[in-house]
């Protein structure tokens, strides 16, 4: 059984789903590891990870139009706005989604669907340095 391990660094331009699929997947290729599990876990309480659409861009289009209906930024409701009005809604929209995934490695390759990218999404309307680790266990 081996192990890797590594940080990535993603710049953000804003609120919205950043493709980080390649970048995954080349240092999945560099690691060795033929057949394992990679799990990736972002270090940030207003900013997650998704496995979505990679084909359609409207998907994240509309993503993004029903956070911003759900969660939308200055709603009276909350009282924390420390960074401003997005403070807030970005915590609850990251408390929705995920801040840590699991992707088979199957042959020295992600698993992924024919259809599947992975994805950090910026809950703040300022775009920031986001870290992703990565784990990856296997032979």
């Amino acid at each position: 059984m081996r192990q890797a391990h590594t940080t990535l660094t993603v710049q953000t331009p804003g609120r919205g789903l950043v493709d980080i699929t390649r970048r995954v997947a080349e240092w999945v290729r560099g690691s060795g590891v033929r057949d394992g599990l990679l799990t990736l876990f972002i270090r940030h309480t207003s900013a997650s990870l998704l496995v979505q659409e990679n084909a359609d861009p409207e998907v994240r289009r509309d993503l993004e139009r029903f956070f911003a209906r759900l969660v939308p930024d200055g709603d009276p409701l909350f009282g924390h706005t420390t960074e401003g009005p997005d403070d807030m809604p970005a915590h609850v929209r990251a408390a929705l989604t995920q801040t840590q995934l699991a992707v088979p490695v199957v042959g020295g390759a992600l698993a992924l669907g024919t259809w599947q990218g992975i994805y950090v999404y910026e809950h703040r309307r300022r775009g920031d340095a986001r870290e992703v680790v990565l784990h990856l266990v296997g032979e």
